[in-house]
């Protein structure tokens, strides 16, 4: 009896040791996978590192990935592990994407049969000097201003001033083109709303921000303000259309669920929402320019600087991102387009302000492109 009890304890103790030899093991490959995990994320930060350098991609992207301290990204890699690793599990990117898509479309067929037009709130206008084909704005108050320049002169060489005494008050939610010729002062003037230069005097107020003032370490507050778009696009070459939208998101640490959410609803803002598996030289210039407006926008910043954005566009495109600006400014976007698209302008019939050698020479509501600029 005392033998046969014995070979159940060591039958029993057998399979205990088995079964831990399988827990351990099943255990050191996970943590396997969590590392192999890691590893492809460091990678990937490192490759969207160089890829930036390689393209100069400045503000406002580059300034914020260089905020991020090391700690904040290691506690974000697994954070990221942890969610994709979980036992309850995340849906498939495929199987996340389609149900969005399927919501929006959804929400897009309630919204296009209910919508009515909105009548347009009517705009007093100012201005600094007399321009005969176009309507004055006159001084209105400060309360819903979000951006403010005043006073402001910017001299790169002493006495010789890239712009001189500039007054512009922009209201929240207004569209605005900038125009003038080359050398005017249209790219300086963008340059110090995103604090890449500071005033030689005066004052700049950006959503609260006194920008000429403000310490190094509050910049990247600033720029996450202010979704940027440029001429030539700046995407990432080696990243499909979702990848670069979703960079944007990465570098404020949006939660990966958040971000599963946010990106294909605002790929679908532009109209790509069938693309998201797109490398940008699979795209048209059109396209990869919504695809930079889509990573733009989806921090949801209140205002929207474009830089020349229709710039390297054919006019058929060029119509397309302007009407795509509309519509993002229809929903309460600050929209800032600088150009020199004379034609573009013109048919747009939004508020213009028009610099010539540094100076603003006329700021028309439903303005035209002067050939004083």
């Amino acid at each position: 009896m005392a033998d046969k009890n014995l070979l159940n304890n060591t039958e029993d103790l057998r399979a205990a040791i088995a079964e831990l030899q399988m827990r351990m093991e099943a255990r050191d490959r996970q943590k396997e996978e969590s590392d192999n995990l890691e590893n492809s994320w460091i990678h990937k930060e490192d490759n969207a590192e160089e890829e930036m350098e390689e393209e100069n991609y400045d503000a406002p992207y580059q300034e914020l990935y260089d905020d991020a301290n090391e700690s904040a990204l290691t506690e974000r890699k697994k954070r990221i592990i942890r969610e994709t690793t979980g036992e309850d599990g995340n849906p498939g990117l495929e199987t996340e994407y389609r149900d969005v898509m399927v919501r929006e479309r959804r929400s897009e067929k309630v919204r296009t049969e209910s919508h009515v037009p909105k009548e347009q709130p009517s705009h007093e206008t100012r201005s600094t000097h007399s321009n005969p084909g176009g309507k004055r704005r006159r001084n209105r108050a400060d309360g819903d201003v979000i951006i403010s320049l005043k006073n402001v002169s910017k001299s790169y060489v002493k006495d010789v001033p890239a712009l001189s005494n500039v007054n512009i008050q922009i209201r929240r939610g207004e569209f605005v083109f900038i125009v003038g010729s080359s050398g005017s002062g249209k790219s300086t003037l963008i340059r110090l709303l995103l604090r890449e230069l500071k005033p030689t005097s005066g004052s700049i107020m950006v959503n609260g921000l006194q920008v000429d003032k403000l310490r190094r370490g509050k910049i990247p507050k600033l720029r996450r303000s202010m979704g940027v778009v440029f001429q030539d696009f700046r995407l990432l070459k080696d990243r499909n259309v979702y990848e670069n939208v979703a960079f944007a998101q990465r570098i404020i640490q949006t939660p990966l669920r958040e971000m599963k959410r946010n990106v294909p609803n605002m790929l679908a803002t532009v109209g790509l929402a069938g693309k998201y598996k797109a490398n940008p030289d699979e795209l048209s210039g059109g396209e990869q320019q919504r695809v930079a407006i889509a990573r733009a926008l989806v921090n949801r910043p209140p205002i929207l600087v474009a830089d020349e954005p229709t710039g390297n566009l054919d006019p058929k495109n060029t119509m397309e991102i302007m009407h795509l600006l509309e519509k993002i400014n229809e929903s309460g976007t600050t929209v800032i387009v600088v150009t020199h698209d004379d034609k573009m302008v013109d048919e747009m019939k939004k508020r213009v302000i028009t610099i010539r050698k540094g100076v603003v020479i006329s700021d028309e509501e439903k303005g035209g492109y002067s050939n004083e600029g």
